[in-house]
């Protein structure tokens, strides 16, 4: 299996997991009453199951992103010091202006 696939699972798992603990927490606490809803319906798991897949979702998908934005190499070119600009320079080039002529009325 290539190492982004697994790299992609091991995301999706870790997202998952942590949206579960968000959700156990978000109704532990009772947050806006959130928890008195759940636990007081009888349907109540349908929510909490909800909450946990589209967490999920978001936290996996930020977990991927980190995880990919980690992988980047380091820069290894000059850290301060006198650089040398190799660009173009621009120069001043002559442009005589056209005479205009003075309309009298």
């Amino acid at each position: 299996m290539p190492e982004l696939v697994r790299l992609y699972i091991r995301s999706v798992l870790i997202g998952f997991a942590v949206a579960a603990v968000f959700v156990a927490v978000l109704i532990w606490q009772d947050v806006m009453g959130v928890g008195h809803l759940i636990l007081g319906s009888p349907q109540g798991w349908i929510a909490a199951l909800m909450l946990v897949v589209f967490n999920g979702i978001v936290f996996s998908g930020v977990q991927f992103g980190l995880r990919v934005m980690l992988m980047a190499e380091d820069d290894t070119g000059p850290k301060g010091g006198l650089r040398q600009h190799s660009g173009n320079v621009p120069a001043l080039a002559p442009a005589p202006a056209a005479a205009t002529r003075r309309h009298r009325r």
